[in-house]
């Protein structure tokens, strides 16, 4: 393979999903990265944006990545971020559903190389969290509905999780729930830090949108982001793929990359 040294070498992991097809085209597309390898049992001799699918991690090295996106399952991401860490490979993960003790087993990985972890990549919902962040210390309660296709088999979602523990942490003082009894169990949601309530829809027809609903005496505030495709994701994972080298060891949060 001839590698273009003007371009920064990108391989994906997970390329046969749904957002890994997407990474791989929008890579493929710019002219300041070139994809050189991609990875996924479940697709292997596939050809893709000029690259063949393999099924071992071992390509990435062969082929010279720089960086690797992973967009898979924490199972398996587990596995190949301490492989990219030992191989001084920079990290950009979509993956969610890590365990405090997985990222602190990340940044004792990530020393020669770093890593970004984040649990969205649209712009657009970096900065709704960031909105409702800065919104938290003004209202007495606050309630997260995050809707997703009906694929998606965890609830609830990675930025809805990251969105309560931010918000959470923004204002030490939120209401009490006042429900006493639930006539269906659940209706309630889940509970999450400081009491925040989330409610995960999953709903044919749907991608990926959050509402954060915030409230005080004689007011509300909405603060809604919607996803309608895989695209929403592309403009902030290149912007990773670009960055990633200028922030030593684990980063979790697109927002460190921005200039917020």
């Amino acid at each position: 393979m001839t590698i273009d040294t003007k371009a920064l070498r990108v391989g994906v992991v997970g390329a046969g999903g749904r957002i890994g097809r997407a990474v791989c085209a929008a890579v493929a597309a710019d002219p300041e990265l070139e994809l050189v390898a991609a990875v996924d049992p479940g697709v292997v001799g596939e050809a893709m944006h000029g690259v063949i699918v393999g099924a071992e991690l071992k390509g990435l090295v062969d082929a010279g990545a720089q960086v690797v996106v992973d967009f898979t399952v924490a199972a398996a991401a587990r596995q190949t971020l301490p492989w990219m860490a030992i191989h001084g490979i920079h990290g950009v993960v979509g993956t969610t559903g890590f365990s405090d003790d997985d990222l602190d087993g990340f940044r004792r990985d990530f020393a020669a190389s770093n890593c970004l972890i984040a649990s969205n990549f649209a712009i657009s919902a970096v900065l709704m969290m960031r909105f409702a962040e800065l919104a938290a210390p003004y209202f007495d309660s606050a309630e997260i509905v995050e809707m997703h296709h009906n694929g998606k088999v965890d609830a609830p979602s990675g930025t809805a999780v990251s969105t309560a523990k931010r918000i959470a942490a923004a204002s030490p003082k939120w209401a009490a729930d006042p429900t006493q009894h639930e006539v269906y169990p659940g209706a309630r949601g889940g509970e999450g830090p400081a009491g925040i309530r989330v409610h995960s829809l999953r709903i044919k027809g749907t991608q990926a949108h959050q509402e954060v609903i915030f409230g005080t005496d004689g007011q509300t505030l909405t603060i809604r982001q919607d996803s309608y495709d895989a695209s929403s994701y592309m403009p902030g994972v290149l912007l990773a793929c670009k960055r990633v080298s200028a922030f030593p060891g684990l980063t979790i949060g697109l927002d460190g990359y921005l200039d917020f």
